[in-house]
């Protein structure tokens, strides 16, 4: 039997498989508002069979948009366009559907990737961004504003308005974004924060605001929603955030009622030296789940069925991220079933489209015809 398609529960929610399409930034909102590229990216993906499917990095206010055209969630306008585009993917999808909240901190005011990506100057149509440490984020950007004890609850409490606008929305898990240097990653790494208060300095103190928005966020979801969170477990810099860092950071998470850690890593610098290959990041993910207490999500190059097998069946990770894989083939978990010999949900649309030579892909179904 595949492990990959075996159930698992992520605090009180239950996955039909180990299948997460994981968080891909599309660029296409209308200041912050859902539009209808979201319906159909989103519709698409619903139809896949997979396990899991959260919604881009969602800002929790206007600028901590990684871009002009960000996804965001800090009004009624964000929440109303986001609900219309939600109530038509369940109308033909029952699969659970969760949402990352984030904040781009000082990598926030930029253009999108394929514009090029570089910071945007408040002369140009962009916005001062904020940080935990007056550093930019590369040499030449000008430095971000670094937030006050104001700043800091202003933050916190524009998490804990969008995870009550995801409540509303009836979304099935939050996930916290303190992963690819922004603004909660910032915070944790010495590379980017260099505060001389509570806020910095010591592991301890690096730590202090993510958990203190995870803990305000904790305390406004229903206990049966799931919460969770997505770091980097390494920075790839010597001197910044490492996989120890990540296991102390992880083991706080714990005593505080975190359901899963999404295993990510870098972005908080433009020196980071990745390794990149097949998995890259799976042995990252493997170490915390060694150490940590609870569902570990891996992601990184993972683009084969037998691939993602191993990684759920040798225990390197609960489940398996699926990204950029997913948007090259948007039914890689239909395709992944059959190599697998196993069996994923499918609209009944689609049912005639399974084929011969693997007739039980969709489950024991009957067809008739005219």
């Amino acid at each position: 039997m595949s492990q990959l398609f075996t159930p698992i529960e992520l605090g009180q929610l239950t996955l039909p498989n180990r299948i997460v399409i994981a968080p891909m930034c599309q660029y296409s909102a209308e200041d912050g508002r859902a539009t209808d590229w979201h319906l159909i990216h989103l519709g698409q993906l619903a139809l896949s069979g997979a396990g899991l499917l959260i919604l881009e990095a969602t800002a929790v206010t206007p600028e901590g948009r990684i871009t002009p055209a960000d996804l965001g969630l800090w009004s009624d306008d964000t929440e109303a366009a986001l609900a219309g585009v939600l109530a038509s993917v369940r109308k033909y999808s029952d699969m659970p559907l969760g949402i990352q909240l984030a904040h781009a901190g000082r990598k926030a005011s930029s253009h999108t990737p394929w514009d090029g990506g570089q910071l945007i100057a408040p002369e140009a149509g962009g916005w001062r961004p904020v940080g935990p440490s007056a550093i930019p984020h590369a040499p030449a950007e000008a430095p971000p504003l670094a937030l006050d004890a104001a700043g800091l609850a202003h933050v916190r409490d524009s998490f804990v308005a969008a995870a009550q606008r995801s409540v509303r929305l009836g979304l099935d898990l939050i996930e916290l974004h303190a992963a690819h240097g922004y603004l909660l990653h910032q915070f944790l790494s010495p590379l980017a924060n260099q505060r001389g208060d509570d806020y910095g300095g010591s592991l301890e103190n690096r730590m202090r605001f993510p958990l203190e928005v995870f803990d305000a966020v904790r305390a406004v979801v229903p206990g049966a929603l799931p919460l969770g969170v997505r770091i980097s477990a390494t920075d790839w810099v010597d001197g910044g955030w490492d996989v120890a860092q990540s296991i102390a950071f992880g083991k706080a998470l714990q005593a505080r009622g975190c359901d899963f850690i999404h295993v990510s890593s870098g972005g908080v610098s433009p020196l980071q030296k990745i390794p990149l290959g097949p998995g890259y990041q799976v042995p990252l993910a493997a170490e915390i789940r060694r150490q940590v207490d609870m569902p570990v999500i891996a992601v990184g190059l993972v683009t084969e069925a037998e691939q993602a097998e191993q990684i759920v069946a040798s225990g390197q990770a609960d489940c398996v991220g699926i990204a950029r894989a997913m948007l090259y083939n948007p039914r890689w978990p239909w395709h992944a079933a059959a190599v697998l010999g196993a069996t994923v949900k499918a609209p009944r649309q689609y049912w005639r489209s399974q084929p011969a030579t693997h007739k039980t892909l969709f489950g024991d179904i009957r067809i008739g015809q005219r």
